[in-house]
């Protein structure tokens, strides 16, 4: 059986992601961590690792994954490209999920949100609404940036220079081949995304809603078991659902 490992097992997240896993029969919870617990004591008692904590932890989570040779599933969103540079090294030499977000739900709608951009999106104004609990830190969304890289490439461009997240001040029309981004935060919403496909006469929006964390918890846990007899390489959760 699977025996996996989960760090900021104290925290919201973590809670949930244990109980998840107690309530698989495909996999066991081997080891639980918080911050400052040293993994190397605790090698023998998994093999995969789950990480939902802060980019800075689980780089460095990361780095003794890579040194006792286990595989590690990353569910923690805000890298900067330095971090996401260094997760893509590792997975050079070690099996590595890394998914903004692990819902089942969320990435099929990743798959419709690319088969509506290739269809309607050169004919459309794209915005992407994204609203979280006050608790999040980091800003567009992991999930809302992931939908618009989806959305960008499908229609051949580059985010990083079409995506548009404030429009203050702005006094000239909207250009078309810009995708818009608007955050929300506030109480205890889980998550919840839409991105609208605005055409003349008529509008599509693909949403999706979370109501509970185990939403997240269960599709890493399945990304775990799916993992582990992976070889080293960079997944994410379309591969984990043959996507």
């Amino acid at each position: 059986m699977i025996k996996i490992a989960v760090v900021g097992a104290s925290g919201r997240m973590g809670q949930t992601i244990i109980e998840s896993i107690n309530q698989n029969d495909k996999v066991t919870l081997g080891a639980t961590l918080d911050k400052g617990d040293d993994l190397a004591s605790v090698a023998d008692q998994f093999d995969v690792l789950i990480d939902f904590t802060r980019p800075e932890a689980t780089l460095d989570y990361l780095k003794a994954c890579q040194q006792l040779n286990k595989s590690i599933v990353i569910g923690t969103t805000g890298f900067d490209d330095a971090g996401l540079e260094v997760i893509n090294n590792a997975a050079k030499q070690i099996p590595v999920v890394f998914a903004p977000n692990m819902s089942v739900g969320v990435n099929l709608t990743l798959k419709l949100l690319d088969m509506a951009a290739k269809v309607i999106g050169p004919d459309s104004d794209i915005e992407i609404v994204e609203a979280h609990h006050r608790h999040k830190v980091d800003a567009p969304s992991g999930t809302a940036l992931k939908m618009g890289e989806v959305v960008a490439n499908a229609l051949g461009r580059d985010l990083s220079t079409c995506a548009v997240y404030g429009r203050e001040g702005i006094e000239e029309p909207r250009d078309r081949q810009t995708i818009g981004f608007s955050t929300i935060r506030g109480g205890d919403v889980v998550g919840e995304h839409t991105v609208s496909f605005f055409m003349e006469g008529e509008r599509v929006e693909i949403t999706h809603k979370a109501s509970s964390r185990s939403t997240f918890a269960n599709g890493a846990v399945r990304a775990a078991s799916w993992l582990n007899d992976k070889s080293a390489g960079l997944y994410n959760m379309q591969n984990v659902l043959d996507l």
